[in-house]
C-alpha cells in the first residue's frame, strides 16, 4: 500500500495525524508492507517571514473567538498531542512562513533523512523555534547528518520550490482544502486526524482486501470455511 499525505508543520493536526499514522502501522505490523508519501501543503503561503503575532492572537483572530476562548481551544489542541507521547506547545508556537522548512524536507527526504520530518514538526511545536529562520533548518538538517553548508546552499537556491508547488497543484485538483489529508493507494481519502482507530480499521480492511486480490491472483482464495481454486 502507498499512501500519500498531505500536510502543514504549522499545522497541530498533521503532526497528530502523523504520529498516529505511524503508530497504527506499527501496530498492525505492516510498516514493511506501507509506504508514505509526504506531500507539501502549505496553509498559509503568503504568510511572513518574520515572526508577527502569538499564536493565540492569530488564533483568536482566525476563529472569530476571544483571546481566553482561543487558549481553551490551544490548550485542547495540545492535550490530543500530549496523549500521543509529544511534548506539544502550541501555545507558543512562532508562526511564520513555512515555504523553506517544506524544501528543507523534501532536500532532507531525497537523501533518505525521514526522520526530518518529524525533527521539523518537534522543533516548531516543541521547542518553538521559528521555520523560516535559515538558521533553525541548517540545524535541524545537520541533526539528521545533512551537510550544514550543503542545506545552506540549496535554502539560498530555489531547489524543490517546484515540487512544493506540484504538490499544491496535485492538492488543489483532487480538491484537498484542508489537512492532514490521506489518500491511500490513489483511491480512499481520509481528511483530518482521524482516532487511531479509525485509521487502524481503514488500513486494516484495505489491506485485508488487497492481500484477498493478490490471492486470488495467486489462483486461489481463502474464506472462514476454507480455500478454494
Amino acid at each position: 500500500m502507498h499512501i500519500e499525505l498531505w500536510s502543514d508543520f504549522a499545522c497541530p493536526y498533521c503532526y497528530i495525524g502523523e504520529v498516529r499514522l505511524r503508530r497504527v502501522l506499527r501496530e498492525l505490523g505492516v510498516e514493511d508492507k506501507v509506504s508514505v508519501e509526504l506531500k507539501s501543503f502549505e496553509l498559509d503561503p503568503a504568510a511572513s517571514r518574520s515572526v508577527q503575532t502569538t499564536t493565540p492572537e492569530r488564533f483568536a483572530r482566525k476563529y472569530g473567538l476571544s483571546l481566553e476562548a482561543a487558549q481553551r481551544q490551544i490548550e485542547h489542541i495540545s492535550q490530543l498531542g500530549r496523549a500521543e507521547g509529544l511534548d506539544f506547545n502550541y501555545a507558543s508556537t512562532n508562526y511564520s512562513n513555512m515555504r523553506d522548512a517544506h524544501r528543507l524536507a523534501k532536500f532532507g527526504l531525497a537523501a533518505g533523512h525521514a526522520e526530518i520530518v518529524d525533527r521539523l514538526f518537534a522543533a516548531y511545536f516543541t521547542h518553538n523555534r521559528d521555520l523560516a529562520d535559515a538558521t533553525v533548518l541548517v540545524d535541524i538538517a545537520a541533526s539528521v547528518g545533512l551537510s550544514a553548508q550543503e542545506t545552506r546552499d540549496m535554502l539560498a537556491s530555489n531547489r524543490y520550490a517546484d515540487e512544493v508547488r506540484q504538490d499544491e497543484a496535485e492538492a488543489a485538483r483532487l480538491g484537498i482544502h484542508g489537512v492532514p489529508y490521506f489518500l491511500l493507494d490513489g483511491q480512499t481519502a481520509i481528511s483530518g486526524a482521524q482516532p487511531v482507530a479509525v485509521l487502524r480499521a481503514t488500513l486494516a480492511g484495505l489491506l485485508s482486501s488487497e492481500e484477498g486480490r493478490a490471492a486470488a491472483r495467486a489462483g486461489h482464495v481463502c474464506g472462514p470455511d476454507g480455500c478454494r481454486i
